[in-house]
């Protein structure tokens, strides 16, 4: 053992998160099946093909007009 070495520092936020994943252990369950309501998809590729190919170019000067 190093007598130089300081004791592991846990911040506020650390020791807060982890009395919560005690106090709830369903917690990271919930956090997972949320996620996936969101963020955790399939991609369907032809339909997004699709929208790639109906994409219209942007104008260079976005708020110019055709009315001259």
């Amino acid at each position: 053992m190093n007598i130089f070495r300081r004791p592991d520092y846990k911040s506020d936020a650390t020791q807060f998160l982890d009395q919560l994943k005690t106090l709830k252990p369903a917690l990271e369950a919930e956090q997972l099946k949320g996620r996936a309501l969101l963020w955790d998809r399939v991609i369907d590729r032809l339909a997004l093909k699709g929208f790639r190919s109906g994409k219209v170019k942007q104008k260079p000067y976005v708020y110019q007009t055709n009315n001259k």
